[in-house]
């Protein structure tokens, strides 16, 4: 059997291509699915909304941080696709005593190329990968920035309210919107307050909170929390934002260029 590299630097032994796939991450199932693997996937969880009709016909293994065990194995699957952050390393372990388990590692664009060339590759569908990924860096060089950089910050949860930091795949994307994103020296998904966002001057001179982004998921932002984030931030510029074109990180990258230049356009007409 051939030996595949994953993102976390482990060689796996896989048999290739393989015939029954489980996807435990939305946007690589999405991605399977623009790659032409229809037949092949078996399994994907409840979060895997893309494709409506994998959600709608694909067997169900749980969520992706609870997953059900007993209908992985009644699957006995060739692969399960992973991902080191939106799946529980106890949980990837113990699959990996029975399967070969690819991981992925995206924090940013080039590691989302790297992550649909390894699918691709893996799945013997190196030409469709290749296909994608033209198509997002064809779609990514047709977009300009047609604004001065706001200073911006990005909420993904309430109570406690949460940003993102500079080593992650949405602060990445929120650089390629245009967007300065105000929690960049911080890491991950740090914890904030409202008073943080009211902070007129950051280090290293750098403006306050003028844009604030509230994201579709994993917390569901809705026009209600806008209002009510208003009354306390009456000077901060408030949108309601998708989130899978600042998180999905497999093919559903070909469409966020188009996204944030109609997001810029938003923010241009209301000036």
């Amino acid at each position: 059997m051939p030996i595949f590299l994953d993102q976390i630097g482990r060689n796996l032994l896989i048999k290739t291509p393989p015939l029954r796939i489980i996807s435990l991450v939305p946007s690589q199932t999405e991605l399977l699915a623009d790659l032409g693997l229809n037949e092949e996937v078996i399994g994907i969880t409840k979060f895997c909304v893309h494709p409506k009709s994998w959600f709608q016909t694909k067997t169900r293994v749980g969520g992706t941080k609870q997953l059900k065990m007993d209908i992985i194995h009644q699957l006995q699957p060739h692969l399960i696709i992973a991902n080191k952050e939106e799946n529980v390393k106890e949980q990837i372990e113990e699959l990996e005593k029975h399967y070969p388990v690819w991981i992925s590692d995206v924090n940013n664009l080039e590691d989302a190329y790297e992550m649909i060339t390894g699918i691709g590759e893996i799945t013997a569908k190196q030409y469709q990968a290749n296909q994608i990924i033209n198509r997002i860096k064809e779609n990514f060089s047709l977009f300009t920035i047609h604004h001065s950089l706001f200073t911006s910050a990005y909420l993904i949860w309430q109570n406690p309210y949460m940003t993102v930091g500079g080593d992650t795949f949405i602060h990445s994307m929120m650089e390629a919107a245009g967007f300065k994103n105000i929690f960049a020296d911080k890491s991950r998904y740090p914890v904030i307050t409202i008073a943080g966002l009211l902070i007129a001057n950051l280090p290293a001179g750098r403006q306050g909170c003028q844009l604030l982004l509230l994201s579709s998921e994993p917390f569901p932002f809705k026009q209600k929390h806008v209002d009510e984030l208003k009354e306390q931030l009456p000077d901060t510029r408030i949108l309601l934002v998708d989130g899978e074109m600042f998180s999905w990180y497999g093919s559903r990258l070909q469409y966020a260029p188009a996204y944030f230049r109609e997001l810029q356009q938003r923010i241009r007409d209301k000036r």
